[in-house]
């Protein structure tokens, strides 16, 4: 470039430089502010986002899927389990961060969300124990009443941390030697499922420290292979085993009672290859009294955790199987929802949302590229 043409482009870029500072100077300052949504309603949508490559900052995408509209997102830390209160206020995630974000000093927190603002309302240290491993439904849970966080540590030893929500702080850590999981019963209790294949009840008080615990055989873990993924329903939790035959455990009472088993496949169904799979691969509509149930025909020992693009759903009261579903998706995770018209949530392989309405039985559509890696749903209790 000659020095003619060199001094042009240079006068001509300090011009342009001045306007843009005089337009700038001109232009208000933006106002950050907080935008709050509406109260959240009962098909409101919350997708845990593993961002698998990227786990160490993982997010909540709050949906709308009946608008198919992204509401907003909550910024949480490494693979955070996260649960909804029963009074949709609160969104809790149990975090992990470090202080060089990939490296050290670790901190463990429970956060609590607000579902309208999207904004922290509080926060409590808790012990740098969480399970940090892909998020299941019960390694973060709520006792019915939201007085009590419930959260799964796995060092590999197994304990449950109680955070008690009016007093924003720890209350007690309780030891599950050789049991897994939390799964909330009532205000005052939660059970774990047990290496024995037991399921262990831990009954607290009302400052959330153990009280006594009590155990019920559930199944022979050397003949049986049971998914530790239950459903819940009230009362009611639904495990099953890898090969599709449902166990009730009813936990109304002191201690937890056994229901008859019952197979979602007949004869012929086994035979022509048909299966369960998925992550969380069943989920309720109290409103139906229905179960629904990821399912596949190349069922294998290696694959129970294959998403799919079929639903079968079945009466809970004669165990029929009274309807099926169908999407394009490979779906890998489901979530029904509690009120009367019931909508089908289920998060698929590529980031999106697929959306059914149970009273039709019917796909409706797909809210497509609304996360990354989701693993969980969560909606209204």
């Amino acid at each position: 470039m000659n020095k003619r043409l060199f001094r042009a482009t240079g006068a001509a870029a300090i011009a342009a430089l001045t306007w843009s500072a005089s337009v700038c100077a001109q232009l208000p300052p933006d106002e950050i502010g907080i935008v709050t949504l509406d109260k959240p309603g009962p098909h409101r949508a919350y997708i845990i986002d593993s961002q698998f490559d990227n786990a160490t900052s993982g997010k909540v995408v709050v949906v709308d899927p009946e608008q198919k509209k992204m509401l907003g997102m909550i910024p949480t830390g490494y693979l955070a389990p996260s649960v909804l209160s029963h009074d949709d206020t609160r969104v809790y995630s149990a975090d992990t961060f470090w202080s060089r974000g990939v490296r050290g000093e670790r901190t463990d927190v429970l956060t609590a969300w607000d579902t309208q603002t999207l904004a922290p309302a509080w926060e409590v240290e808790i012990p740098k124990k969480r399970a940090n491993i892909l998020m299941e439904r019960n390694m973060l849970t709520m006792s019915n009443d939201d007085r009590f966080v419930y959260i799964y540590n796995f060092t590999p030893a197994t304990s449950v941390t109680v955070v008690d929500t009016a007093n924003e702080s720890v209350a007690s850590e309780i030891d599950i030697a050789g049991c897994v999981l939390n799964y909330p019963i009532g205000d005052l209790a939660f059970g774990s499922l047990c290496g024995d294949g037991s399921f262990q009840q831990i009954n607290l008080d009302d400052s959330g420290q153990e009280v006594s615990r009590s155990r019920t055989k559930v199944f022979d873990p050397n003949k049986v292979a049971m998914n530790e993924r239950a459903v819940r329903d009230g009362d009611m939790y639904y495990f099953t085993t890898l090969d599709g035959v449902i166990q009730p455990l009813d936990v109304s009472g002191k201690t937890p009672k056994t229901g008859k088993r019952w197979s979602l496949f007949t004869d012929a169904q086994r035979e022509a290859g048909w299966g369960v799979g998925g992550w969380q691969l069943m989920a309720i509509s109290p409103a139906l009294n229905q179960l629904y149930v990821l399912v596949h025909q190349d069922h294998g020992d290696r694959n129970w955790e294959d998403p799919s693009d079929t639903i079968w759903a079945y009466d809970l009261d004669t165990h029929e199987k009274v309807g099926e579903l169908k999407t394009d998706n490979y779906v890998w995770s489901l979530r029904a929802t509690s009120d009367d018209k019931p909508l089908l949530l289920g998060v698929n392989i590529e980031g999106g949302l697929d959306v059914f309405d149970l009273t039709k039985m019917e796909y409706m559509h797909t809210v497509d590229g609304i996360s990354a890696v989701p693993a969980l749903v969560l909606s209204s209790h």
